[in-house]
């Protein structure tokens, strides 16, 4: 899982020689699966609860290894973080990047400068790329819902294996997809170090539960 080198990583990567492996991608959307886990931990997720990306990473090689024997074929995992960078936090965020690079992600960051500059499209041209590559042998995609990765799965699903990681809380339609597997993030070994405290309305206690905001009120001052 070897990030590519260079300034323009995307266009080096795409050069794909003829007798290249198939490639079992994975692409993280980091703002969605935030958002996700702040709502099962009520607040900003702190170290306990950060995903690990070397368990990660492990479950993929794995995962491609497994479609390998499946497909009678050689296959290669990539991984790819995609994050937004809000404006005067790149201090902050430069060690978390650094680790995933280290870890052997790679990291697409885009700087957050309004509501509509998230990273989906981003997400999504990405596999697209690697779709035209025609070595694409298997599509992870980690986000806590899925949502808007729906449709292209699910055309995708009819060529190669699609997996969906995320909370089976808000990925209902993943859960229970005919053609596209759903894999809960806890449920890879190691990916958390304590349980999530997980709360949802199928398992209330008895004395009731409070269920957090997904987003900010204010965030309504901006969607007029």
């Amino acid at each position: 899982m070897t990030p590519p080198d260079g300034p323009d990583a995307t266009e080096i990567s795409d050069v794909v020689p003829p007798d290249a492996p198939g490639l079992v991608l994975l692409v993280w959307d980091a703002p969605n699966v935030d958002m996700g886990l702040g709502s099962i931990l009520g607040g900003r997720p702190t170290a306990v609860y950060r995903p690990r990306f070397d368990a990660l990473g492990r479950w993929l090689l794995g995962y491609a290894a497994e479609l390998s024997v499946s497909t009678n074929d050689t296959l290669e995992a990539e991984a790819t973080v995609f994050t937004n960078i809000v404006p005067g936090t790149s201090d902050n965020v430069r060690p978390w990047v650094e680790a995933l690079r280290n870890v052997g992600f790679a990291v697409f960051a885009k700087p957050k400068t309004s509501e509509d500059s998230d990273v989906d499209d981003d997400m999504l041209e990405h596999i697209d790329r690697r779709a035209e590559s025609g070595r694409l042998a298997g599509v992870v995609v980690a986000s806590a819902d899925g949502q808007a990765f729906r449709e292209p799965l699910e055309e995708l699903a009819d060529e190669v294996p699609v997996t969906v990681i995320g909370f089976r809380e808000h990925a209902t339609w993943a859960v229970q997809h005919d053609t596209i597997r759903f894999l809960d993030l806890e449920e890879i070994p190691g990916v958390f170090r304590e349980p999530l405290p997980r709360v949802s309305l199928e398992n209330l206690p008895d004395e009731g539960a409070w269920l957090q905001p997904l987003r900010p009120l204010t965030a309504l001052l901006n969607s007029r």
